[in-house]
């Protein structure tokens, strides 16, 4: 069976880029630890997008689904110290817009060595 690559396309405007980094910076291993996960990327645009990339590899279509359903779904949803400190209430998405690419993998490399 061959894997799953999933890129998660999304729009973020220059302004909201460092937020969108630092909460996946805060969210680190919750998507390592999934049944099924293998690679996880986040990719900054250099040539002039609003584009990031996430990247993440799979076992396998049901892996990924079921991340989706429960530890995704889990992460999104957030804690009480999501909450913006003087609102008291959760914070906008940073991104504006979202789109996601599906592939499977036909050919892979690994470096030498």
């Amino acid at each position: 069976m061959a894997s799953v690559v999933k890129i998660n396309v999304l729009t973020v405007p220059a302004e909201q880029r460092e937020i969108l980094e630092k909460r996946f910076a805060s969210r680190a291993g919750s998507v390592e630890n999934s049944d099924g996960f293998e690679w996880f990327e986040l990719l900054r645009p250099v040539d002039g997008t609003d584009n990031y990339l996430v990247y993440t590899r799979w076992r396998s279509e049901a892996d990924f689904d079921a991340w989706m359903a429960g530890p995704m779904q889990a992460a999104h949803r957030g804690t009480s110290e999501d909450k913006d400190a003087t609102t008291g209430e959760k914070p906008r998405p940073a991104a504006s817009g979202s789109t996601l690419w599906s592939f499977e993998v036909v050919q892979s490399a690994g470096p030498k060595g």
